[in-house]
């Protein structure tokens, strides 16, 4: 699991302008969803195209916040990150940074149905209510990528809460825009994962400056507790 390293002057400072630690002090589930994002085999599993070994350290903390949301009444959203097939010119400076046989390994890991696209298997996803939704670049609001942003505005979803990896790329980017377009974002601090604690403290320092509120699980299921004593 990363170590978390919140720098106590960026906490105090942003405590002081707010008059309290944290933006988001209740939620509605009824308007909450919680995005897990690219917990996928290709990031999850050993020896996978883009391993990272701490997202299989944070897999009971992301079940432990889609079990606390499903049962408040809220959704989880598994979200996949997914080659772009029929269209690999539209995302030609991504795959350019690769040599050519890197490239066509992830384009192949990442193609739909493909055994590294699958979502872990150790996720707790209940098909009866959660969502499950394929996007074509790091973030999931960028336009043309995936109608996640239809999908949640379709429910009255204002608020996110988002998990998975790599913290500093696809969890990082999906943060930062759902909270230009007017989301109130939470960002957990022990379920996502990126490669080094360096890495990951840097997008919570990020994050917790301006983009979302940044919190432990333990926060998050707090929070959700009221709603899920109702249900």
């Amino acid at each position: 699991m990363h170590k978390i390293m919140l720098d106590a002057g960026l906490i105090a400072r942003l405590t002081a302008d707010r008059g309290r630690p944290h933006v988001i002090e209740s939620l509605d589930p009824a308007r909450t969803a919680h995005v897990v994002i690219d917990m996928q085999n290709g990031f999850v599993e050993q020896g996978a195209p883009v391993e990272v070994p701490i997202a299989r350290e944070i897999v009971p903390n992301v079940n432990a916040i889609a079990q606390a949301v499903r049962a408040a009444g809220g959704v989880n959203y598994f979200v996949q990150f997914t080659t772009p097939v029929g269209d690999l010119d539209s995302w030609s400076t991504f795959y350019a940074r690769f040599s050519k046989g890197v490239a066509e390994g992830h384009q192949d890991a990442f193609t739909p149905g493909a055994h590294h696209w699958q979502l872990w298997p150790a996720l707790d996803v209940d098909a009866s209510v959660d969502r499950t939704i394929e996007k074509r670049r790091f973030g999931a609001f960028i336009p043309g990528t995936c109608d996640l942003d239809a999908q949640l505005r379709a429910r009255g979803i204002d608020t996110l809460i988002i998990t998975g990896t790599l913290t500093n790329c696809c969890c990082e980017s999906t943060a930062r825009d759902a909270m230009q377009m007017n989301y109130r974002v939470i960002f957990a601090t022990d379920a996502n994962a990126a490669l080094t604690d360096e890495e990951h403290n840097a997008t919570l320092h990020n994050m917790a400056f301006l983009f979302a509120d940044v919190m432990s699980t333990q926060e998050i299921v707090a929070l959700l507790q009221p709603a899920m004593a109702e249900t």
